[in-house]
């Protein structure tokens, strides 16, 4: 299938990690280039080459969400070198496992601004653009935290779900304007993040590590983590032509975790 988004340019939070790597290796293998942003240096970098590795055009842009001050130059330097932005990928790092009382103000003020008012901020910055051209796809990726609050990642599960009612109120926004707006819930894939849970869970209740996944994966219905390969192309067809007629959505990519209907 002709995902229709070769040459288009998708801008991808986090491509350094797992999920965002993952996301931008699969839309330059549809022939996208990608600006693949991260606060890490190296990590980022580390995307880029294996995209280049398969031939696929892709520039790294160290990039911390924290700093809104650099949004208008980063998006200028991106659109000169790549193109105007027609793809973007709000893909944020999580806050630490706290529960939910008792964190201070300040913490509560500085995960917002990196986690929820960067990434609106960002996206009004593209808009316009896509606007002009009547194309545009915004995927937000948020966590199985919004539906079923997950238990000491207070900051997360409050946080995160600020921007699926951010995101359905743009998609009606920008609908005429062949522009999307779809928020995507990653269950337990199997990143650095999960593996890090895992031992602060561990950690904290004295057990093993292996004790601990093995308990989780044995909750989810498909018996096993997520591959981050997985998560990718899901987002990589919301950010399609194919998916046009698909906006306002939360979409579940979580081996069927979510007890929810």
């Amino acid at each position: 299938m002709d995902l229709g988004i070769a040459d288009k340019t998708a801008l991808v939070f986090g491509a350094g990690g797992g999920l965002g790597g993952a996301i931008a290796r699969a839309l330059a293998a549809e022939g996208a280039k990608i600006a693949v942003a991260d606060i890490n240096a190296d990590a980022a970098q580390a995307t880029v080459d294996a995209i280049a590795g398969a031939r696929g055009k892709a520039k790294a842009w160290v990039w911390d969400l924290a700093d809104l001050s650099v949004i208008g130059d980063n998006i200028a330097a991106i659109e000169a070198d790549l193109g105007p932005v027609d793809i973007l990928v709000n893909n944020t790092g999580g806050p630490p496992p706290t529960p939910a009382a008792g964190q201070a103000p300040e913490d509560w003020e500085k995960h917002f601004r990196s986690m929820v008012v960067s990434v609106i901020a960002i996206t009004d910055a593209v808009l316009p653009g896509m606007r002009e051209r009547k194309w545009g796809r915004i995927v937000t990726s948020t966590s199985s935290g919004v539906v079923a609050p997950i238990p000491n990642l207070g900051i997360s599960n409050a946080l995160r779900l600020s921007l699926v009612g951010w995101s359905k109120t743009l998609a009606r926004e920008v609908g005429r304007d062949g522009i999307t707006s779809n928020i995507v819930l990653p269950g337990r894939i199997a990143t650095g993040r999960i593996k890090f849970l895992d031992e602060q869970k561990a950690k904290r209740e004295g057990r093993a590590v292996a004790d601990v996944s093995a308990e989780s994966t044995g909750s989810i219905p498909l018996g096993r983590y997520g591959d981050p390969a997985e998560y990718g192309d899901v987002v990589t067809f919301l950010a399609s032509q194919r998916a046009s007629y698909l906006t306002g959505s939360v979409i579940r990519v979580d081996g069927g975790l979510i007890p929810s209907i």
